[in-house]
């Protein structure tokens, strides 16, 4: 199979994604925080988990659930594991691709697209280390190796 970049879907479905997650995060912590002298608002202790797990249930939760994030199903996108099966994530999986969000989006997304631009397989570093590949719903039947 003939693998597509998908760079424009997938800076779309990050951008939506991380915009909700963001807007979310905020709010959490503007209705849960304490402001400081300065007006600074901090969460500390149990509260501060909560937007954590929130961007958990969001990226992590909805793909091994649903299949997908909001972005990715916004953008007609779907996250396979690498060895072809057409099946959701599993945890693991998911959480792996996740953890390296920070790095993949570093300057807007630069060190992804790199990395995109330059594998066989078009995946970003997170899709290496969680054994990923990122395929547009309409390739669904074919078979992805």
């Amino acid at each position: 199979m003939k693998y597509d970049t998908n760079l424009k879907r997938r800076f779309c479905a990050g951008l939506i994604d991380y915009f909700i997650i963001y807007g979310i995060a905020f709010f959490l912590i503007f209705l849960l925080g304490k402001p400081d002298v300065d007006g600074t608002y901090h969460l500390n202790g149990w509260p501060a988990l909560v937007p954590i797990l929130f961007w958990l249930i969001f990226t992590v939760g909805f793909e091994v659930f649903l299949g997908g994030t909001l972005g990715n199903s916004i953008v007609s996108l779907k996250v396979l594991p690498v060895n072809g099966l057409q099946r959701n994530l599993t945890f693991g999986e998911s959480l792996k691709r996740h953890l390296m969000d920070p790095i993949d989006m570093f300057l807007f997304g630069l060190v992804a697209i790199i990395v995109i631009g330059n594998t066989e397989k078009r995946q970003r570093l997170g899709d290496m280390w969680g054994k990923t590949v990122v395929v547009r719903t309409n390739q669904l039947t074919q078979k992805i190796d």
